[in-house]
């Protein structure tokens, strides 16, 4: 696996950065002790940088030392999750509310290690921009600092992000034209009845029942009411009511998630949702609120970029670890917003090697993110910066 030898000799510097990281986890827009790291590493290399994007997010610009008017993006998120951790080993967090278990850590400690390599060299033409982006997990951190100018005040022809994946293996990249990961939507469905004793419903006016029917019929929206050829998933995650046996509860809430490939899917069924959750409400005579939050866009690499990065991951891991036909994911990124704004790719990096860690799933309290990766994706990274800049 032809990683560079300078990128390999950071290895131990990027792992003892990651573990960190790992140790000291913040969840969105409270990264501060991250991103003052982050910032501070940056302009010991020389990089100018720039504070408070989105927040908490930063941005490093480097120029190269041969001429050259285009300019490059390469963007990793920093946030970690709400969550307890529940590994043993040394580096494990030290926050019991936190955990880095998306594994942004490594995100960020690929992204200091080709800004390291690249600082010291300098042999492209042109300007790399470092995006070390905060709040990826539902907050959109990255719209967040597109609305503070990211692309005006730093211009990129293209970005790129990464993001590391535990079902493929060590060695293998992801990457292909098109949309790649799916547009996600958020919604809260809040019941209001009339409590009541139990043993006398009549006196009160029971939301359970039209929350129950609400739940089924959404399970239908899917699987009955779109095309088995397209994707969309709809996933209810929480259901609350009630406090006591013996109480007919006052109100019912439910949460979930909606996720879909396509703007037409997507209308449809936002449009189907509101109809069912409305007219079932109306007619068992409950109160409603309902928030449907269209949280993120659909992420879609173009073409030329993504072939770029399918060229420069392949100088890393060889042609025969390129994955151009991995189907579409109903995840959801962020990075979908920056993909709004300019031309760019998103690319996933097989991490599943020896250790159970690295192939546990993300968001799992048993997840870590694989070292072994640290080189892999931060060469790709320089790659890009070579490939992207050439041309200019």
């Amino acid at each position: 696996m032809p990683t560079l030898a300078a990128i390999e000799a950071l290895r131990p510097e990027m792992q003892a950065w990651r573990r960190d990281f790992h140790a000291h986890p913040e969840i969105g827009f409270e990264e501060v002790r991250t991103s003052g790291i982050v910032a501070e590493k940056l302009e010991s290399w020389g990089i100018e940088v720039h504070r408070g994007l989105g927040k908490t997010g930063v941005v490093g610009v480097l120029r190269g030392k041969r001429p050259g008017n285009r300019s490059i993006g390469l963007r990793a998120d920093m946030d970690a999750l709400p969550m307890p951790e529940l590994n043993g080993f040394a580096h494990r967090s030290t926050n019991p509310n936190a955990m880095h278990a998306c594994g942004h850590d490594g995100h960020t400690a690929m992204l200091l290690g080709a800004a390291k390599h690249l600082a010291a060299t300098r042999d492209f033409p042109g300007t790399v921009h470092f995006i070390f982006q905060p709040a990826e997990e539902g907050l959109t951190g990255a719209l967040e600092m597109v609305k503070d100018g990211l692309f005006t005040r730093f211009p990129c022809d293209a970005v790129y992000g990464l993001h590391n994946h535990p079902s493929m293996p060590l060695g293998t990249i992801a990457v292909r034209p098109g949309t790649v990961l799916a547009a996600v939507d958020y919604f809260r469905i809040r019941l209001h009845g009339k409590s009541s004793h139990g043993a006398e419903p009549h006196n009160g006016l029971d939301p359970l029942p039209c929350a129950v029917q609400i739940y089924n019929a959404l399970q239908t929206l899917v699987s009955r009411r779109t095309s088995p050829h397209d994707t969309a998933v709809l996933s209810i995650g929480q259901f609350h009511a009630g406090t006591s046996d013996i109480v007919i509860p006052e109100t019912v809430e439910m949460r979930g998630t909606i996720r879909t490939l396509r703007p037409e899917t997507h209308d449809h069924l936002h449009a189907l949702f509101r109809q069912v959750v409305q007219n079932t409400a109306a007619a068992h005579g409950v109160r409603l609120e309902l928030d449907l939050n269209y949280s993120y866009p659909p992420t879609i690499n173009t073409p030329a970029e993504a072939a770029l990065a399918a060229e420069a991951a392949s100088d890393v891991v060889g042609a025969g670890g390129i994955k151009s036909d991995l189907p579409s994911l109903t995840a959801g990124e962020d990075f979908a917003y920056m993909l709004n704004e300019t031309a760019g790719a998103f690319l996933l990096l097989g991490q599943a090697g020896e250790s159970e860690t690295s192939r546990t799933p993300v968001h799992n309290g048993r997840y870590d993110f694989n070292d072994d990766l640290l080189a892999i994706g931060a060469t790709c990274l320089v790659r890009l910066v070579e490939r992207e800049l050439a041309a200019s």
